[in-house]
């Protein structure tokens, strides 16, 4: 896991996050004087001159471990401080991870529960919004819920399903007692009303769906299983507001009930469903292969005006069907398939069609149904095997022999299926694509322009759609929906909404213009300079592009007169003349340049390089990687469409991430910087700003971990400059592994670490001053996983703090954020999609006021553009965090030869890769 990490230019120095500030380093001066927080068990932060404040670090005494409850419930009376067993081996590292050196109760040892709303807002411009929310009646039936078996086990849900609905056609009359039952294609069937049995067995013969078995019937042995009553009086109490734990399990019920009906008529991805007959082909091809299909999204959510049904529209990508050699020639971009295929052409083939489903078509009598798992290194010509005499036969004889087939493409490999050591070989030419499988590889920039194009609507057009789909739902009539006594409104919700105001944006004063206050989200720079203008001595251009040396050369004083005019002091001339270099040679060019500079330039070190990427993709992870975890060298990525156009408005963009990569500010809220004033909850006393969120590998990629990338302000009381650390923990795992652990490190003991503890170290080294307060916005959790996250999470912070000086237990305000789809606002293009924050954990006593407003304000400091943005910046940082610390991964997998063996368990040379990443890394402004 990471330990470690780069010092930012300004603030931090270079230094690591290891140990605290000596008492000869004194930190740099705060602009405002904290103040002492009340009661014993508090630190007094803020009062003491900064040479003299610093943590004190907790005695390294080890904590009793305490029994496991064994439910989640029980668990949750109280936050648990030592969770982490003993001897459990840290990945990528010979250390062992021990209970943490702390037996220190929490503030809040009582039972964690999620803060009521402290009430309705006032502020802002009263308004009316409709959003797309469509109410739900629920009348009271007695709903149960069965666990449901099958034997054997099978991982489908389509096949479930078909076993299932097999099931209710043979014995709904009779065993099932006339139910109608619904089922959510895994473990849990519901129905409305009780079924005659607590337990009952069946037998069900169902016909192989992949046609291996040449019709054959399969046995499936399914239990069905009376596990409890879905409470619907809590659920009525929660929408009341008068029960603040959700029931969770009745809502998932009525949302299966919703959903049995486009379960089985259209194509399910997650929560949503789509089918080809909601667009025509014409508008939906994206090129090399790919479609997209157009479906809809529909949740069922409690809300303050009861249960509402969710529904948006939505679109995905799709492998075209047909034949498997029309896929080939339109991804690959070939029409000739008499010459052999290059190995890079085959390694770009196994990697998008590993785990498609093919048909053959060489026997019309019998299509077999196979599932992609390799493709062989050797053509057919020369691949063979025994046939029945143990004579070695090629593939092209045994369909010469057999099917009276003349193979033509007899210079390519195979397609694999079956397993490596009884492998099935399928010639391309007799294959065609299964349709309906959707394409989960990532999409190049030309077919992501497409999609978004076809997708994004204006909020009537968006609206008038999400009506369609409603009304063709036809929701009332739907048997299902009527067993259960379900009743949905066909019209969107009104609701009533406020328009908050934006806060004054400071810039610099020497500009023509000393601040600003947006407009409609947005604002304009043309006559403001830049908060704090970062310097730029030595820097130069790489251009990988085919663009000519006098365009690339144009380009490049335009950015640097951008820069300057903006508020930059950046030196007019390069420092290494631009150097135009073939792609192929991609990691030698910057390695060579590294090595040029650290003779040519003073001090050996570039500030910038900027780099004009190639006209193919696929190179900007790999310039990231080397540049970031090899060189320690900021660079600006720049496209080469761009390049020739010039635009101004591209320029001031690329202007505003250049400064923050060299230490800058762009713009700073002009009340945090006023003595008179106070932002709630943010200038009073000292206050640090987390963000954090994990991101998880495409479907398919199983040799990649979980990244999870936390972020927090290194500045007070502006709140703008962040710092980012980023973990590579177990696949698919939501909660945060690495945000407190302790190490036992052969030569120093017992050692504390973690993402929150290093980000609190730098908070300190960066403002001279102990936080006194924590706000933590945490993105990518479901609501299923609120208490579980909130249990495990906030006992790591607690953790974190507390080994960081004794007593030191600073005030938490978090906040778990999830993108609501309510039609508001103005946007470039398309529909908004304003957010919605949910106060898991309080001790700050937020109002509803303070903390909408606190976090309106937030929004309008993203650095990246002049624009608000639609969540917080610390966590949008912390979500292009850990995307970028996935492409460090994609480069370090892409370097490593293939590897053989459990394909299950995550690669542990790629978890292992991000410490030494994070150990080398020394710009840190992730986000950037």
């Amino acid at each position: 896991m990471s330990r470690r990490g780069g010092g930012s230019r300004q603030g931090g120095g270079r230094g690591g996050y290891g140990g605290f500030p000596r008492e000869s380093e004194p930190p740099p001066p705060t602009y405002g004087r904290g103040r002492g927080q009340e009661g014993s068990q508090r630190g007094r932060g803020g009062f003491a001159p900064p040479p003299a404040v610093r943590f004190t670090p907790a005695p390294p005494t080890m904590a009793s471990s305490g029994s496991a409850e064994s439910s989640l419930s029980r668990e949750a009376e109280r936050l648990s401080l030592s969770e982490t067993k003993p001897g459990v081996v840290s990945p990528g590292s010979s250390s062992v991870i021990v209970p943490a050196p702390v037996d220190v109760q929490p503030r809040s040892s009582k039972s964690i529960v999620m803060p009521p709303r402290p009430g309705f807002g006032g502020v802002g411009r009263r308004c009316v919004v409709r959003a797309n929310h469509f109410l739900v009646q629920v009348t009271d039936k007695d709903l149960c819920h069965y666990d449901v078996a099958i034997v054997p086990e099978t991982k489908l849900p389509n096949l479930n399903r078909s076993i299932i609905a097999e099931l209710v056609k043979l014995y709904q009359h009779s065993d099932l007692g006339g139910r109608t039952p619904v089922y959510d294609g895994r473990k849990n069937l519901y129905t409305a009303g009780e079924l005659p049995f607590t337990s009952k067995a069946f037998v069900i013969k169902l016909a192989e769906i992949d046609g291996k078995a040449n019709g054959r019937e399969k046995e499936y042995r399914v239990t069905i299983k009376f596990a409890a009553k879905a409470d619907l009086h809590h659920l009525q109490q929660f929408l009341q507001g008068r029960q603040f734990d959700s029931p969770q399990e009745t809502i998932h019920a009525l949302d299966v009930v919703l959903r049995e009906s486009p379960c089985t008529k259209y194509k399910t991805v997650a929560r949503s469903f789509f089918s080809p007959q909601f667009s025509t082909h014409e508008d939906s091809y994206l090129g090399g292969g790919v479609e997209y299909w157009r479906g809809f999204y529909q949740s069922l959510r409690p809300t303050q005006m009861g249960l509402s049904l969710n529904t948006d529209t939505a679109a995905t990508s799709f492998y075209m069907g047909g034949h498997l050699m029309d896929f080939v020639a339109e991804y690959l971009n070939i029409d000739d398939f008499s010459r052999p295929i290059t190995d890079n052409d085959r390694n770009k083939l196994k990697n998008v069609l590993k785990g498609v489903r093919v048909e053959t078509t060489h026997n019309p009598d019998l299509q077999i149904r196979y599932k992609i798992n390799g493709i062989s290194s050797l053509p057919i010509d020369k691949i063979t095997f025994p046939d029945e005499n143990g004579t070695r036969l090629s593939i092209v004889q045994y369909f010469r022999n057999k099917y009276d087939l003349n193979l033509k493409c007899t210079k390519w490999p195979c397609l694999m299926a079956g397993n490596n050591s009884k492998p099935k070989y399928l010639p391309m030419e007799v294959c065609q694509i299964i349709p309906g499988q959707r394409y989960v590889k990532k999409l190049n920039e030309t077919q992501v322009a497409k999609i978004l194009r076809a997708t994004a609507k204006r909020p009537k057009e968006r609206e008038a759609s999400i009506l369609q789909v409603v009304n063709g739902n036809n929701y009332n009539s739907d048997n299902f929906v009527k067993e259960f006594g379900l009743k949905i409104c066909n019209q969107m919700v009104s609701v009533d909404a406020r328009v908050l105001p934006p806060p004054t944006l400071k810039y610099n004063d020497s500009g023509e213009q000393k601040s600003c206050q947006p407009s409609v989200g947005q604002w304009n720079m043309m006559r403001m300079k830049m908060f704090n203008g970062g310097s730029v001595d030595n820097w130069t251009c790489l251009n990988f592009s085919q663009k000519s040396q006098r365009v690339v050369l144009k380009f490049c004083n335009d950015l640097v007169a951008m820069c300057k005019c903006k508020g930059m002091v950046f030196n007019t001339s390069p420092c290494i003349d631009l150097i135009a270099e073939n792609p192929r040679n991609l990691e030698a060019s910057l390695r060579n340049l590294h090595q040029r500079a650290l003779i040519n330039v003073p001090n050996g070190q570039l500030d910038l390089v900027i780099v004009i990427l190639p006209e193919s993709h696929g190179s900007y992870g790999m310039i990231k990687k080397v540049c970031e975890t090899e060189l320690g060298i900021v660079s600006q990525c720049c496209s080469a469409k761009n390049v020739s156009r010039c635009n101004p408005q591209y320029l001031e963009n690329v202007s505003l991430k250049i400064n923050v990569k060299v230490g800058g500010r762009n713009t700073v809220l002009e009340d945090a910087l006023n003595k008179t004033r106070v932002i709630p909850y943010l200038t009073d006393r000292p206050t640090i700003i987390f963000g954090a969120d994990v991101t998880h590998p495409a479907p398919g990629e199983d040799s990649s971990p979980s990244i999870a990338a936390v972020v927090a302000s290194m500045d007070w009381p502006e709140v703008t400059k962040y710092r980012g650390v980023v973990s590579a923990q177990t696949r698919r795992q939501e909660m945060i592994e690495d945000l407190f652990s302790v190490v036992q490190d052969p030569k120093k003991g017992l050692v504390s670490g973690g993402m929150v503890r290093q980000l609190l170290v730098a908070f300190y080294k960066s403002t001279g001053r102990k936080p006194d307060r924590i706000i933590f916005y945490r993105d990518g959790v479901s609501e299923g996983q609120f208490s579980h996250v909130l249990l495990h999470e906030m006992d790591k912070i607690r953790k974190a703090c507390v080994s960081l000086e004794e007593g030191y237990l600073p005030r938490i305000r978090r906040f778990v954020i999830q993108r609501n789809l309510i039609s508001i606002y103005a946007v470039m293009r398309g529909t908004s999609r304003p957010t919605h924050y949910h106060v898991l954990y309080d001790e700050n006593e937020f109002t509803a006021d303070g903390l909408q407003t606190l976090t309106n304000n937030l929004c309008y400091t993203y650095a990246r553009c002049t624009r608000s943005v639609s969540i917080v910046p610390p966590a949008y940082y912390a979500h292009l965090a850990a995307f970028r610390a996935r492409y460090y991964m994609e480069a370090y997998q892409s370097d490593a030869s293939t590897s053989t063996g459990d394909k299950s368990r995550e690669n542990p040379g790629a978890i292992g890769m991000l410490p030494k990443i994070q150990e080398n890394v020394k710009n840190v402004m992730f986000y950037c």
